[in-house]
């Protein structure tokens, strides 16, 4: 009988709770529950933002030819291999951006409070090749973290036919099995010549020249980065003002070239040259365009 009495108790409390339930909660649950979605959407949105990974199409792997596949550095410091950078300080400015861009065989042991010494790509000619490899140690065994980037011309890049440059990256890569190394594509040459051409309005190999690593470099960086901070590149006027003191025409090499005399002995050689001062008249619009400064000497209106 007790066993009964205790069931059918037990029953109408369930009845009740149920009832209550029903009744209270649209009351007071759903507002609670709206405050709790509430406050995990706001956490969802105060979340910073996480940018994936980015195919480079126009740079490609030696010797498997897969596009360079990174995440864009927010803010990117381009360093270039100028006298300028002599006695600037600017090694920790450098180093403290997410993502830093050299150029060709410019060292940083032994000029890290000028240059820095960190080096996330390092953009290379193909006549630069050579003075890498008199040094592999520091540049291919030491740098494993830096991505290796070379450019030249077809003929000596070419991956079919085995050009003489590509036969000797691939000696290189044996050598060195994890370093990142790539290098352009036929069509990434051949667009790099297209803006030129429709920058100056010149044809390049017209005109006889050749783009620089600078060249290349920037327009790398302009893919990649966010915001760009050019170290230790003059503007296009910089050689015209007579008051300028000499400096060299790379850090690392006192006393060689001046920087001045390479960049107007260039800019008139009827064949064969860099338009080292015409880049930089490019540079300096492209600066009105996107988010580039320039520093270490900074440009007027940069």
């Amino acid at each position: 009988m007790w066993v009964f009495l205790r069931l059918f108790f037990t029953l109408i409390v369930l009845c009740t709770c149920s009832f209550l339930y029903f009744l209270l909660c649209p009351r007071f649950c759903v507002p609670l529950c709206w405050l709790s979605c509430q406050r995990s959407e706001e956490q969802e949105r105060r979340l910073p933002p996480v940018s994936g990974a980015v195919q480079f199409e126009g740079y490609i792997s030696v010797p498997d030819g897969k596009p360079l596949v990174r995440t864009p550095c927010r803010q990117c410091a381009v360093v270039s291999s100028s006298g300028q950078m002599l006695g600037s300080h600017s090694g920790k400015e450098i180093d403290d951006k997410e993502c830093v861009l050299r150029m060709n065989q410019a060292p940083t042991q032994g000029y890290e409070d000028d240059v820095g010494a960190r080096s996330t790509v390092r953009v290379v000619s193909h006549t630069s090749i050579p003075l890498l490899l008199r040094n592999q140690s520091y540049f291919f065994r030491q740098a494993r973290d830096t991505i290796y980037v070379i450019w030249g011309p077809t003929k000596l890049m070419s991956r079919e036919k085995v050009g003489m440059v590509y036969r000797t990256l691939l000696k290189v890569k044996e050598m060195y099995p994890s370093l990142q190394l790539y290098t352009l594509t036929e069509r990434m040459m051949a667009h790099c010549d297209d803006l030129f051409q429709v920058e100056t309005g010149k044809d390049r190999m017209k005109s006889g020249s050749y783009l620089s690593t600078g060249w290349f470099t920037m327009v790398l960086a302009m893919e990649m980065c966010e915001q760009i901070f050019v170290f230790g590149m003059v503007n296009d006027s910089y050689c015209r003002d007579k008051t300028q003191a000499p400096v060299p025409y790379h850090y690392f090499e006192k006393g060689k070239l001046d920087e001045c005399r390479m960049y107007l002995a260039h800019e008139r050689a009827p064949r064969g040259g860099h338009r080292f001062i015409t880049e930089k008249a490019v540079f300096s619009r492209w600066a009105k365009k996107r988010n580039i400064v320039f520093t270490h000497p900074s440009w007027p209106g940069g």
